[in-house]
């Protein structure tokens, strides 16, 4: 989906959640990127450690990251900047820290669907959490990883383990807004009241009595065959509007057809 679904009369979730800190991040466009994979699932914290080509306002990378981040940009401008790894978790109280290769630390490891239920109670008791994301090229370093309560990785591919930056952000974010209750931004407004009985049985009478017209039960397979196509149309589980459209639509494909039929000319005798 792309930004057009966005509705810009609302304003972005402001509620607690993890802060999500890049490590040494080297391209402005996944920072950007992140930033837009923040703002979709209500993460707002955004803590830079030491970006390549440094942070200054105006200069090449916020700005190009600014074009990536579409609409998010305010992300951007509240970033904090750090100096280094351990800086830029000091404050907080829980650390997940993210890889896609077993480090040899003796660590829990969690996929973001198991971690985010338990990281939503500790934001909600209070808690600051944070969420390490490493370098495009190399990932953190194992110095790293061991500042972390745990491991967090992704449920892909071994022989392709590789995300990009933004996309373990996008992902992590999902499985956050699903711990905390998200809801989608909008459902089926279906306002017909489930189909009566009167109503399906009067249309199970009519098409029943059109295909016995058409000769489409064989001889002795009609009871069974009713009863078989009256179990199809159960499960459709139609609402009263649902059934009477249905209704409509047979009786147009029967009775269409013989308005258009045109009788043969009475042959003089």
């Amino acid at each position: 989906m792309t930004g057009s679904g966005t509705d810009r009369t609302r304003k972005a979730v402001q509620a607690p959640a993890p802060a999500i800190i890049l490590v040494e991040p080297q391209m402005a466009e996944n920072i950007g990127m992140c930033a837009r994979a923040m703002a979709n699932f209500g993460l707002s914290e955004m803590r830079l450690v030491a970006p390549r080509d440094g942070w200054t306002t105006g200069s090449g990378l916020k700005e190009a990251a600014t074009t990536t981040a579409s609409g998010a940009g305010h992300i951007l401008d509240n970033a904090t900047l750090y100096p280094t790894t351990a800086e830029a978790i000091s404050d907080l109280h829980h650390v997940l820290a993210t890889t896609a290769r077993e480090r040899g630390q003796m660590k829990r490891v969690m996929t973001p669907a198991e971690a985010m239920p338990p990281i939503a109670q500790r934001v909600g008791s209070g808690e600051r959490v944070g969420i390490l994301f490493g370098r495009e090229r190399i990932g953190l370093t194992n110095e790293e990883i061991s500042f972390a309560d745990a491991i967090l990785t992704f449920p892909v591919d071994p022989a392709f383990a590789s995300l990009n930056l933004a996309q373990a952000v996008l992902l992590a974010g999902y499985e956050w807004i699903k711990a905390t209750g998200g809801e989608p931004p909008f459902r089926e407004h279906n306002l017909s009241p489930p189909a009566t009985r009167a109503t399906v049985l009067s249309m199970f009478d009519y098409v029943e009595s059109e295909l016995d017209i058409c000769g489409f039960f064989p001889p002795g397979k009609k009871q069974v065959m009713t009863a078989n196509l009256r179990d199809i149309l159960h499960r459709l589980a139609m609402t009263e509007q649902e059934a009477r459209t249905l209704r409509g639509v047979f009786k147009s494909l029967t009775e269409g057809p013989r308005r258009l039929r045109v009788p043969k000319p009475v042959e003089d005798e």
